[in-house]
């Protein structure tokens, strides 16, 4: 068995095609805050680390930072005596939170997962299943399937990142065909909004 990580994973899925958050890997200040300024402020700091599943748990994700207290967040996360690769630096997105994924099942062979994501996505477990492969039409009912899809269509008019999430829905069932090894993909989020998706955290088990 073999696990990908958010770094490793985010690379693997972006050499797939996938929409993949703009990121990069770090070890000093200085070219993480020159990177930082490059992209825009505010940023998202993350602590890379093969050991740790659950960033936010250990307090290992910082938000919204700014060009003020970027040098503090950086080292606070960087001195963690936690076994790291460094810290990344990844833009911040804003739009709606969506959880996709996939499982494979002893029976039934590989499963999609779609749901919607956020902070009670744990609590809430709202999401939907189809074996695969599949196409538009199924991607669509499921999201439509969702007690929270209203969610997705929320913001006046535009029906926020659906045509992207399906985008990206597809390109989940095309990489389990392509990949029979994958035993488990996590995307968690994909944060959509009316002009693009991103993926901003990711996990691959491979048998």
């Amino acid at each position: 068995m073999q696990i990908f990580t958010e770094h490793k994973a985010e690379e693997f899925l972006e050499r797939e095609g996938f929409p993949v958050v703009q990121r990069r890997l770090f070890n000093d200040y200085v070219s993480a805050f020159n990177y930082a300024k490059r992209i825009g402020f505010p940023v998202v700091l993350k602590l890379a680390s093969d050991k740790l599943l659950h960033k936010t748990e250990v307090n290992a994700v910082r938000l919204n930072v700014n060009s003020e207290n970027f040098l503090r967040e950086f080292m606070n996360l960087i001195t963690m005596k936690i076994e790291k690769q460094g810290v990344m630096v990844q833009k911040f997105i804003n739009g709606k939170f969506v959880i996709l994924g996939i499982k494979k099942d002893p029976t039934f062979g590989h499963v999609i997962v779609a749901g919607i994501g956020g902070i009670f996505a744990e609590v809430i477990k709202d999401v939907s299943f189809r074996i695969l492969p599949i196409n538009k039409k199924e991607a669509l009912e499921m999201l439509k399937e969702l007690k929270g899809h209203e969610i997705l269509t929320s913001y006046r008019e535009e029906k926020i990142g659906v045509k992207q999430i399906i985008e990206v829905m597809l390109k989940i069932s095309k990489i389990a065909k392509k990949y029979p090894e994958i035993s488990e993909l996590d995307i968690n989020p994909l944060i959509v909004n009316a002009n693009n998706a991103n993926i901003v955290d990711a996990r691959i088990v491979f048998e």
